[in-house]
């Protein structure tokens, strides 16, 4: 089949629509408007990092302008999410469980052989919770025979926990704080839900279209990198046969070369508009977490500097990437003070873009709305690499 061959400011669009930030409630506003959003993308991505609010919650705000923190914990206890990986851990629809199967077939077959001490204590921690109900890793006593060593030495009640969680006979709810609570599948699943193993084949579709149906255009390596924890799945094979059904399009940019591209028939002819409006948006972001596609799409040179060593930091520890239309326009190293409810901005860095009133106007907009998402009363910006854009702003700001 020959490729669909669209500009680059088409493919733009096309990625922002399915990331759902073509405007700010593209998916309404209220609880449902959350399920909306994570149905559609298919899961939204978790993570513990809490220099501001958590990932999950901060991707969900970008897009549901109402958004309280417990929809998401409601949305779990009434059955219609729940949390597992695809390529990382996040909250998954409810209805796709079945497709979590192979994950966890995955994980129990090729993990490091298990010593029958460690099969016991899981054998034990798993009789506990099924008689108990939920429990914290902190309900069991400290097993540790020797001191830590680091943030991932786990004493081994916590790994016997998180295999059973990973082998699928444990699923994890959250606290208020964020804490797991670990409990059996029989209390959470909802009574009707579809636990049949799909499959390879079933499987490989499955994933190709659930991520091309957030990221709207994919590279094979990203469909496959979602699907890396099932050894051998087949998603490069079925995406050729996806593409020979014409179930799955082909891609060229005009005048721009690049590996295969691959989009859903629905956005072949599908008219879209951006509303300009500025999205403060986390790192792990369904939109950056693949960076490559920030560079050839967006001309977006990013990473997560928490990861980089501290004299090797350009932008700073927690860079928040700001777009605007189709337009990364500056990157913001901001922390959230929660006892001075102060935002500080460490780094205010434009892109080499030329910004408007109107442009600086929503970006002002979008910073109050971020404050007070921080649960903050103020910002407060120490440095930045335009002067007449942060007087702007911080006149705006006052």
């Amino acid at each position: 089949m020959e490729p669909v061959i669209i500009s680059k400011a088409q493919a733009r669009k096309i990625i922002l629509h399915a990331a759902g930030l073509a405007e700010r409630a593209q998916f309404g506003t209220g609880p449902d408007a959350v399920y909306k959003l994570i149905d559609h993308l298919g899961y939204v991505q978790l993570d513990t990092n809490y220099i501001v609010e958590r990932a999950h919650h901060h991707s969900i705000a970008a897009r549901v302008p109402d958004y309280q923190h417990e929809w998401l914990s409601d949305l779990q206890a009434e059955g219609r999410i729940f949390e597992f990986f695809t390529s990382d851990s996040g909250f998954i629809p409810m209805h796709d469980f079945r497709f979590s199967l192979p994950l966890k077939e995955s994980f129990a077959n090729n993990r490091k052989p298990v010593t029958p001490a460690e099969k016991r204590l899981m054998a034990e921690v798993l009789d506990r919770v099924e008689r108990e109900g939920p429990l914290m890793v902190t309900d069991f006593e400290n097993d540790r025979q020797e001191a830590s060593s680091g943030w991932w030495d786990w004493r081994p009640a916590k790994v016997a926990l998180e295999r059973l969680y990973l082998d699928g006979k444990l699923m994890i709810t959250r606290k208020q704080d964020f804490k797991k609570l670990y409990d059996t599948p029989l209390n959470i699943l909802p009574v009707d839900t579809d636990t049949t193993m799909p499959t390879p084949e079933e499987f490989a579709r499955h994933v190709i279209r659930r991520n091309l149906q957030g990221l709207g255009i994919g590279y094979v390596k990203e469909l496959a990198w979602r699907a890396r924890f099932v050894k051998g799945n087949l998603v490069k094979k079925e995406l050729q046969k996806m593409v020979d059904e014409g179930e799955v399009l082909p891609v060229a940019i005009e005048g721009f070369k690049t590996a295969p591209l691959y989009m859903l028939p629905a956005y072949q002819n599908k008219e879209i508009t951006l509303s300009g409006d500025a999205f403060i948006l986390s790192p792990f972001d369904v939109l950056n977490v693949f960076r490559h596609r920030l560079k050839d799409f967006f001309d977006f040179d990013y990473q997560v500097e928490c990861f980089v060593p501290a004299p090797k930091r350009k932008y700073g520890y927690f860079c928040l990437p700001i777009i605007i239309g189709d337009t990364f326009i500056t990157r913001m190293d901001a922390k959230a003070d929660r006892k001075q409810k102060q935002l500080i901005v460490h780094n205010l860095h434009f892109e080499d873009v030329k910004l408007d009133k109107p442009m600086l106007d929503k970006l002002v907009e979008a910073l109050k709305n971020f404050v007070q998402f921080n649960q903050c009363r103020d910002v407060m910006i120490t440095k930045s690499n335009n002067e007449k854009y942060l007087k702007a702003i911080s006149k705006a700001l006052s």
